[in-house]
């Protein structure tokens, strides 16, 4: 099994020094958030900056919010980043539940799920280098893996998790071991009854912070933010794993349900964690 490195938002410089140390390293993916109105850097660009310091370790979006974004260009941003990183992106998805961020995109709330549906298939059909429609062309450059970069589905709901097996390669579960197996079925079922070839890539996210009070106390204040319009902002920051113990068991349980990889996502902006979280894998 892999293990990735979830990306800080707080200081979008200081990534560049992440993303370095998480390359020398024992990490398989660097991934990064997406809001529209917060405080983050936005993921596309930032990931491109991110491919160009870093030469083997793949760039995640976790998860992009499809639905914000106009799909012809997102289309080519993403083929344009999985071309010029040498295949390196995975693109997570997902529709995204803050009212804002649509208000401001847009976007109704309440089409999200249908708009992401017919993103996926255009998608799809665009990166196989199908004609945008009768009237335009076709929208390259051409992803460097063929049928476009690595697709996964951000869920948890039986309708969204059907999406892996309709249009993804895998899904991205940010759930805890108690609840990831019965993602981790459902997605392998449909996989199935859809007739894919192979398997599933099975990915998921834990939160951490690892180091002195100070990082767990700044990781907390930081994933409480984020999660302020949940009103189970509590509860959320409640399952950041701050002790080496408890990443390492949650690892081995992430395992013993067949992930793929998982990835440990930092809240605090620390870099040393990086070396830390390393010394763990």
């Amino acid at each position: 099994m892999s293990i990735g490195i979830g990306l800080p938002i707080s200081d979008p410089a200081a990534l560049l020094d992440w993303a370095r140390r998480a390359d020398a390293g024992p990490f398989s993916t660097l991934g990064l958030l997406d809001r529209l109105v917060y405080d983050n850097p936005e993921p596309l660009t930032a990931l491109a900056v991110l491919a160009g310091a870093t030469t083997r370790i793949r760039l995640q979006t976790e998860v992009l919010l499809a639905p914000l974004r106009e799909t012809a260009l997102l289309a080519k941003q993403a083929a344009t980043l999985d071309r010029m990183s040498g295949g390196r992106f995975v693109l997570g998805v997902g529709v995204g539940g803050r009212e804002d961020d649509h208000h401001v995109a847009g976007t109704p709330l309440r089409e999200r799920g249908r708009r992401l549906d017919q993103q996926l298939a255009d998608l799809r059909r665009l990166w196989s280098g199908e004609p945008y429609s009768a009237g335009a062309g076709p929208i390259g450059p051409a992803p460097a893996r063929e049928g476009g970069p690595e697709l996964l589905i951000g869920a948890f709901k039986p309708k969204a998790l059907a999406r892996v097996a309709r249009w993804g390669d895998g899904l991205l579960a940010a759930a805890p071991p108690s609840w990831v197996g019965g993602l981790f079925d459902t997605v392998r079922r449909d996989w199935q009854e859809h007739g894919r070839e192979g398997q599933p890539r099975l990915v998921a996210q834990v939160n951490v912070a690892l180091g002195p009070d100070s990082v767990a106390d700044e990781a907390k204040t930081a994933m409480r933010a984020y999660y302020a319009f949940t009103e189970m902002a509590d509860h959320m920051v409640s399952g950041m794993l701050t002790a080496p113990g408890d990443i390492r068991a949650a690892i081995r349980a992430y395992r013993d349900l067949g992930a793929d990889e998982v990835m440990l996502y930092c809240w605090g902006s620390d870099p040393e964690q990086v070396d830390r979280l390393a010394d763990l894998c």
